[in-house]
């Protein structure tokens, strides 16, 4: 029967069961055996990790076709202004690609996490500040580069939640097991795949196994039309997710600083900003 684990992985720890270059890993936590990571964290990120051995499922969170809102809690070199945020919000071109819209908010107040281990630096003069970020996208180290782009690095990050998972009052290291019946995103009541879109109005757009991509498939059709006209050998576009070791995700390191800003939009927790679209 498959199982399903959430897990609070700490700072400093590898999304994965192979020590590497002296770092920690997962085998030191007592996880149930058989069950690897469905997704990753950085080794200098921390936050909610979903373990599982249920294969289709760690598909649908790795396939990028499969979008699944996820929130993290980023903590931020100086406050950023309204501007600054809603230039994040509309999408930054980082690199080679443009980031899909996503929600980001001054949390406010400033929530208490626990500090980190080790600490980061402290500067009297500067002010941190944490912010909620909501993508819908899962790029290497995505949200750390969005931060930059905005001249504000990130110092720390803590993923709260994926879809409905939520981390809660996991302490770093610990874990739980959930059924898979707990675990739900792009269906409507009657389990249909659906779209949905976050309170700030960003779409998700959720895929059932097999079906392509609307807003992608026409760029798909004419590039394996120009590879068979150019007589190249057509590859498989059906890619499986693999479990275990791969690429890393998000990376941050540091710590917060209470405060209010007058402007700030109120808190809202992590999986509240599932509406049905309209």
């Amino acid at each position: 029967m498959p199982q399903y684990i959430l897990f609070h992985k700490p700072y400093g720890v590898l999304s994965q069961f192979t020590p590497e270059d002296g770092a920690r890993s997962l085998a030191e936590f007592d996880l149930p055996p058989g069950v690897y990571p469905a997704g990753r964290l950085d080794k200098d990120s921390e936050g909610l990790l979903l373990l599982t051995d249920d294969g289709p499922l760690i598909e649908q969170l790795l396939h990028p076709r499969y979008q699944k809102p996820k929130t993290y809690w980023v903590l931020v070199e100086r406050l950023p202004d309204e501007a600054a945020l809603d230039t994040m919000r509309a999408g930054l071109r980082i690199e080679d690609y443009t980031t899909l819209p996503c929600e980001v908010q001054l949390l406010d107040p400033q929530p208490a996490v626990a500090p980190r281990d080790p600490p980061v630096r402290v500067r009297k003069s500067v002010q941190d500040w944490w912010l909620a970020i909501t993508v819908v996208e899962g790029k290497n180290r995505q949200v750390r580069k969005m931060t930059a782009a905005i001249g504000h690095p990130t110092l720390r990050l803590q993923r709260r939640s994926i879809a409905n998972l939520e981390l809660g009052d996991l302490a770093p290291g610990q874990w739980k097991v959930i059924a898979r019946a707990d675990i739900h995103w792009g269906t409507d009541a009657a389990g249909t795949p659906a779209d949905r879109t976050t309170a700030g109005g960003v779409a998700v757009r959720y895929r059932s196994p097999g079906e392509r991509p609307r807003d992608v498939s026409r760029g798909a059709d004419r590039r394996s039309a120009d590879r068979r006209g150019a007589g190249s050998a057509g590859r498989n576009d059906a890619g499986s997710a693999r479990a275990g070791d791969g690429k890393r995700n998000e990376k941050g390191n540091g710590n917060g600083n209470g405060g209010r800003s007058r402007n700030a939009a109120p808190t809202r927790q992590p999986g509240s900003w599932f509406t049905s679209k309209k």
